[in-house]
C-alpha cells in the first residue's frame, strides 16, 4: 500500500479539546512533538500502546481517534481529511 492505511482525527481533536498544542498532546502521550506531527500528516502508524495513550489523552475510545483500512476513504471524505 502506498498510503498509510491508518488514519486519525488527532488534529481536529486537539482543537476540539481547548486548542491543545502538539506539545501538550505529546507530553500526555509520552512521545515527542515530532511523533504527533508525523501522525497528523499520516506519515507514521502508532503502536497499539501509543494509540491507546493518545485516545486516553482525549478521553475517547480508540475507534473515535483512529480508523483503518477500507473505511479510510469514506471517513476522510466525511471528515475533510482529518
Amino acid at each position: 500500500m502506498g498510503k498509510n492505511p491508518v488514519g486519525n482525527h488527532i488534529r481536529r481533536l486537539r482543537f476540539n479539546h481547548g486548542e491543545m498544542t502538539q506539545q501538550q498532546l505529546a507530553d500526555k502521550a509520552g512521545v515527542t512533538r515530532h511523533t504527533i506531527m508525523a501522525l497528523e500528516k499520516g506519515k507514521y502508524s502508532p503502536s497499539l500502546e501509543l494509540a491507546f495513550r493518545i485516545a486516553n489523552a482525549f478521553g475517547l475510545p480508540l475507534e473515535e481517534v483512529f480508523y483503518y483500512g477500507e473505511n479510510l476513504q469514506s471517513i476522510e471524505n466525511k471528515d475533510g481529511g482529518n
